[in-house]
This record gives C-alpha cells, structure tokens and sequence, in this order.
C-alpha cells in the first residue's frame, strides 16, 4: 500500500478514516499516519484465535508432507521461489 497516497487522501477528505494492522515498510509507519486521529494503527492480529493457529499449523505440518513426499509446495511465498526450482530439478533427476 502506497501509505504517501493515503495519507493524502485522509487529508483531502476522499478517505475519512482508516485502520491498519498491515504496514508499507514494516516496522516503519509513515508519520502522517501516525499524526492523524482518523487513523487506527494495530499490530498484525488476523492469526490471533486459537483455530486460525491450529490451522496455520495443520497448514504448515501439510505443506512440508507434500514438499517431502511429491517434491513440490502447497503454497509458495516470494522468499521460497527459488524451492520450487530445486524441487523440480531435484524430482527430475538432474543437476
């Protein structure tokens, strides 16, 4: 999220009011954000019930199973790309 743009955009009144718990540049906030009583600012709390936990951990437990058995990821997230190339080298055979 452009957090400049919507800084503006509280100030010319096209946004009213705001809340965050998902920043531009963790664990920097930019400062107008943090000026403006129209903005609410919170840490990262989507995962914060005991069943969202258990299924992230079911999630987790399921996605390194199948990377270990069928040489792949359920899920790939930007710092894991490069895995999916040794994985399907790997399931290949070749180097």
């Amino acid at each position: 999220m452009d957090e400049a743009a919507l800084v503006d955009a509280l100030a010319s009144g096209q946004v009213s009011s705001v809340g965050l718990d998902v920043y531009e540049n963790e664990p920097e906030i930019h400062p107008g954000l943090l000026a403006n009583p129209s903005v609410l600012l919170v840490p990262h709390m989507g995962t914060w019930t005991q069943e969202t936990q258990q299924k992230m951990e079911e999630w987790t437990i399921d996605n390194v199973r199948t990377a270990v058995k069928e040489g792949r990821l359920k899920s790939i997230v930007p710092e894991q790309k490069a895995l999916e190339a040794i994985f399907k080298r790997d399931k290949n055979g070749s180097d």
